[in-house]
């Protein structure tokens, strides 16, 4: 079971830290993912981290802008978002996946909302 926390209103520019505590299961042997939906959009793949951690991956639009990073033994994933854009506006949602990329998740958590204004 996978729980976000951590959206919100933000100002552009600003930014946001998103959370996403994992339980019932062996995080650590998960990659895991996040993911954002923007209104009247499909589905977007953001982010993804190996199990260890030696291995992150951000898509073009948000590589410099975002860190993911994973504390094992907390069993959380984190997402931090600076210079956030309104174009970032979506639901955050974060994933496991026992395979890598993580792009067909075996586990999603039920989305945080982050809006970003202008």
């Amino acid at each position: 079971q996978l729980a976000e926390s951590g959206g919100g209103l933000v100002q552009a520019g600003g930014s946001l830290r998103l959370s996403c505590a994992a339980s019932g299961g062996a995080f650590n042997t998960y990659a895991m993912g996040w993911f954002r939906q923007a209104p009247g959009k499909e589905r977007e793949f953001v982010a993804a981290i190996r199990r260890s951690a030696q291995y992150t991956y951000y898509v073009p639009s948000v590589k410099g802008r975002f860190t993911i990073s994973r504390d094992n033994a907390k069993n959380t994933v984190y997402l931090l978002m600076n210079r956030l854009k309104p174009g970032d506006t979506a639901v955050y949602y974060c994933a496991a996946d026992s395979s890598w990329p993580p792009l067909a998740p075996d586990y999603w958590g039920q989305g945080t909302q982050v809006t970003v204004s202008s």
